[in-house]
């Protein structure tokens, strides 16, 4: 296939594409297959008795590519989310030519979710998927999520006081009480605790590498030469008799690292179990409060 090009009067350029063939006598001759690239394309593969190349102007080929060779890069738990926000966009959107959505498009799709927050998540996901349409020549304009009005999220402002925190405390396992002295200690998102090793305490300090943001912190143990509470967790952690040298610092009682669900698992029933004592001694409000409590990065 060839590009024909023609300025014309109005100094705009024509573009025709023509199939470059031959005649049954052998004749070279051009085949007009009109002004659209895509079009053209599906005209020459016919010609040719080729497979149709993928119709890069649908959103269905910036998906695909997208979920090839972006999605791959990511971190596990990120591909799953991901995933998930694809499978409610893409039925949506993938039959739409990709230069024909339209700010108002989004939009709609935004107020036609009944999960508002969902829908928040989703259209953050599409705005990546089109800023890479831009870099790879599939999206000529502007991104259309640009601008448009994220549904309102109500932010969490539930404090965990002390009472709420050692009611849990009080009822959790061993692991759990070190990834939850951890977590309070040095303000780290639990998966982050998680990470911790014994070779990251080292030189008077813990560091850490934090998982969302890359960044690498330095926790000092001893400052001002006094011995802080978290060189103490760390020392009750490390000294537990029966503990496998040079391993993660939150463990199972076998040895094993502990993992996101089985953190999870562990705070639930901890919290349940909280939840039913303090319901059983007549503290009604403080149960209702531990029922709100999540392990997340602590407040510092």
């Amino acid at each position: 296939m060839i590009a024909r090009r023609r300025r014309l009067a109005s100094g705009k350029v024509w573009v025709g594409y023509y199939y470059n063939g031959r005649s049954d006598e052998g004749k070279r001759q051009e085949l007009p297959l009109g002004t659209d690239l895509a079009a053209a394309k599906r005209k020459w593969a016919e010609l040719e008795c080729a497979d149709v190349p993928a119709d890069a102007s649908m959103m269905k080929h910036t998906f695909d590519q997208y979920v090839r060779d972006i999605l791959p890069k990511k971190k596990p738990s990120t591909q799953r989310e991901n995933m998930l926000c694809l499978s409610q966009l893409r039925p949506i959107f993938d039959a739409a030519p990709i230069n024909e959505i339209r700010p108002q498009d989004i939009a709609r799709y935004r107020d036609a979710r009944s999960a508002p927050v969902r829908a928040n998540r989703e259209i953050a996901l599409l705005s990546h998927v089109l800023n890479m349409a831009r870099e790879w020549g599939h999206l000529k304009g502007e991104n259309p999520c640009r601008g448009v009005r994220k549904n309102k999220e109500q932010p969490r402002d539930f404090y965990a006081d002390t009472e709420v925190w050692d009611a849990v405390y009080a009822a959790a396992a061993a692991e759990l009480k070190d990834a939850m002295d951890l977590n309070y200690l040095t303000g780290q998102r639990p998966g982050d605790v998680l990470r911790m090793k014994d070779a990251d305490v080292r030189d008077g300090a813990l560091y850490v590498r934090q998982g969302k943001t890359n960044k690498f912190l330095r926790i000092l143990l001893h400052p001002n030469g006094t011995q802080s509470q978290l060189a103490k967790v760390l020392d009750r952690i490390q000294a537990r008799p029966g503990r496998k040298p040079d391993s993660y610092l939150v463990t199972l009682p076998s040895g094993d690292p502990l993992k996101q669900w089985n953190l999870r698992l562990r705070f639930d029933t901890a919290r349940s179990v909280a939840a039913d004592h303090a319901t059983e001694s007549g503290k009604k409000s403080l149960a209702a409060r531990i029922k709100k409590i999540s392990i997340s990065r602590h407040p510092r």
